[in-house]
């Protein structure tokens, strides 16, 4: 009890003396970013030395109310943020608060930001101000070598209200920044639909194998843009690589009992966006290889449309930009998708409905690679990641294991938004060996829902998933399981999966059942698979 006393005190100090840092002069700032695709809202960063105070300079194309945070997920909940601006009579406001939700952010009991400036210029808004590290407020977020979303909002009044549409935000990481790699005369190739007519469905897959660029020697691909043609349509976007035995494009769609022989043999994903993302700048020592006859010339791009008022004749465009350089990186990177197998003809898991968190799992058991690769199998080096589920996601986490013991998190997401799915760059690697296990946790909720949710492609369906980027690249492109269907009929009492789903889609769904239910999701084997 003593030695808890004694932390408490230490923990009061050290609060209470970080909280009254005198504001250091001169501080340089050497980073910045544009966070919107105009440039018109900029931000300007610097710190003296690593463990110091962080300076912000924030420009806005607005003359009204302004605002700025970080966000566990890329949207308004949980967020941190400041909001200012100037009145017409001169007078400035400065706020630190947090958001909840999607409403106006609530002011914090705590001010932990200091405001340096707020100066007006023609038609732009310019906001300067400080803040620690780690403020010692469970409301602010904490800055750590770990990328955060950068979130910004304004008005055109200073009545601080909803934005109307004006908000964005862009993933940075503010104490490992490099600036990105932008050559004089960028090379690039896009991989898109190809002005393909969208059909009525609700849900459709579309597959598109393209001829990249012939090169004639290698070059490392640098970054990944989106090119979005209907933003509405486009829920997210995969980009495989096809072996050499592929030698022709094609278009349909792709998960068509006859279209499999055409899209199965390009399965090593090495590029992904989902809605919401922006572009994925790779770090500088790693690179999507291209140009050589050992590297690929054909890409499967696969586009998940989601046409939810089913309009007829709309024509896309959509895809992703690839940006290329013959300046080589030190590692070729690639793509592994884990978590839960999305296959019709299994139980993976149903979602009972009016059910306000019910969990799912996908388990990544890396001592099978050994059975697909020849030879030594590397670690693998792990930094970034891409979580994906639908609409009932609310959570979703990565845990990594090493001789049954949990020795870490990949990523904890547990304010996820499936409209702001971006690539999280960790700022560090992560070495993943052979025989570890990454588990994939997804919770959902669907107390808006009447009926059970599947496992599937639609977008009323779910998913579970977590893309792993990482070098060196290997040909293993998923790593995915499904509970074993054996346990799972005998567990329901069925001897079929046509029964089983039926037994299912039947229930009544008592709270008795869901617990039930959840813990036999939980504790059934697992059956893993690797391609």
């Amino acid at each position: 009890e003593t030695e808890m006393i004694a932390l408490s005190l230490l923990l009061l100090f050290l609060c209470s003396t970080l909280g009254n840092l005198e504001p250091l002069e001169d501080t340089s700032l050497q980073f910045s970013e544009h966070l919107d695709a105009k440039q018109e809202v900029t931000v300007r960063w610097g710190f003296n030395e690593p463990g110091s105070p962080v300076t912000f300079e924030v420009t806005f194309p607005t003359l009204g109310w302004v605002g700025f945070g970080f966000s566990p997920s890329g949207g308004m909940s949980g967020a941190d943020i400041v909001i200012g601006g100037i009145h017409p009579n001169g007078s400035t406001y400065f706020t630190d608060r947090h958001a909840d939700g999607t409403l106006v952010p609530a002011l914090d009991p705590q001010q932990d930001y200091t405001l340096l400036s707020l100066r007006e210029t023609g038609t732009k808004t310019v906001m300067m101000f400080r803040r620690n590290l780690q403020t010692c407020d469970r409301k602010d977020f904490v800055i750590t070598e770990s990328p955060v979303h950068l979130i910004y909002a304004y008005g055109s009044k200073d009545d601080i209200e909803h934005h109307r549409g004006q908000r964005g935000g862009k993933e940075v990481n503010l104490l490992k920044h490099s600036n990105p790699f932008y050559p004089p005369n960028p090379m690039y190739f896009d991989l898109t639909a190809g002005n393909f007519d969208v059909p009525e469905d609700k849900t459709f897959v579309y597959c598109r194998i393209i001829k990249g660029p012939n090169l004639g020697q290698k070059h490392h691909i640098y970054r990944v843009e989106p090119l979005l043609h209907n933003a509405d349509l486009s829920h997210h976007m995969l980009v495989y690589v096809c072996p050499s035995s592929v030698q022709e494009e094609w278009g349909g769609a792709c998960y068509f009992k006859e279209n499999i022989g055409k899209i199965f043999p390009c399965l090593q994903g090495v590029a992904g966006w989902g809605k919401g993302g922006k572009a994925f700048i790779l770090p500088p020592d790693v690179g999507i290889p291209i140009g050589t006859n050992k590297y690929p010339s054909y890409y499967r791009l696969e586009i998940h449309y989601n046409n939810e008022a089913q309009k007829p004749g709309r024509m896309d465009n959509s895809g992703l930009r690839l940006y290329y350089t013959s300046e080589l990186r030190q590692f070729d990177m690639g793509v592994i998708e884990t978590g839960v197998l999305t296959a019709p003809f299994y139980i993976t898991y149903l979602i009972p409905p009016k059910t306000p968190s019910f969990k799912s799992y996908g388990l990544c058991n890396t001592s099978e690679f050994s059975r697909v690769i020849p030879g030594p199998v590397l670690d693998l080096n792990v930094f970034g990641i891409l979580l994906h589920t639908h609409g009932a996601g609310r959570k979703v986490t990565v845990g990594h294991f090493r001789n049954g013991e949990q020795i870490g998190f990949l990523s904890i997401d547990n304010n996820y938004d499936q409209n702001f799915q971006r690539v999280q760059q960790f700022g560090r690697v992560v070495p993943v060996k052979l025989g570890d296990e990454i588990l994939v946790e997804c919770t959902y909720n669907t107390e808006d829902r009447s009926t059970t949710t599947l496992n599937g492609l639609a977008a009323t369906d779910e998913m579970c998933l977590a893309f792993l980027y990482y070098y060196p690249m290997m040909k293993i492109s998923k790593c995915l399981s499904a509970p074993s269907q054996e346990a799972l009929l005998s567990s329901l009492g069925s001897s079929s999966i046509q029964n089983g789903i039926a037994k299912l889609n039947s229930e009544s769904w008592n709270q008795k059942f869901i617990d039930y239910y959840q813990n036999v999701v939980k504790e059934v084997p697992q059956h893993t698979y690797i391609l």
